[in-house]
């Protein structure tokens, strides 16, 4: 398994991209903000340039996600559904849940809510 960094980072958030299988996931850690959203943006479009069979957004290290994250997130689903390939979402904070709670993009994404400390499967 290969990661690959696909544009640098600032230094409130980090996007990594891991291709396995014919997936891939990318995981974030730090604040999604209107500074930041971008780089997550130009990651999943990366991603879903490339064909997957499936793109799992790792967000359980991202402890804040304004608008423009949100909206990023909201293109991502879109982009899946018209690519017809399944998007994962994985959150592991309250402030992240929240705000895709209250709108509505909880659902909508089928996000899954990841217990820290329950190990991986």
């Amino acid at each position: 398994m290969t990661t690959v960094s696909p544009r640098p980072t600032s230094d409130l958030l980090t996007v990594e991209t891991v291709p396995a299988d014919g997936a891939v996931r990318v995981v974030c850690a730090g604040e999604v903000d209107c500074s930041t959203a971008p780089a997550l943006r130009r990651a999943l479009d990366d991603a879903f340039a490339g064909a997957p069979r499936a793109v799992v957004v790792d967000l359980e290290a991202v402890t804040f996600l304004d608008s423009a994250g949100l909206s990023v997130l909201a293109v991502a689903h879109r982009t899946a559904d018209q690519a017809g390939s399944p998007m994962r979402v994985l959150v592991g904070t309250r402030a992240v849940s929240r705000a895709l709670q209250v709108t509505g993009l909880w659902d909508l994404l089928g996000v899954e809510l990841v217990v820290p400390g329950a190990g991986a499967a």
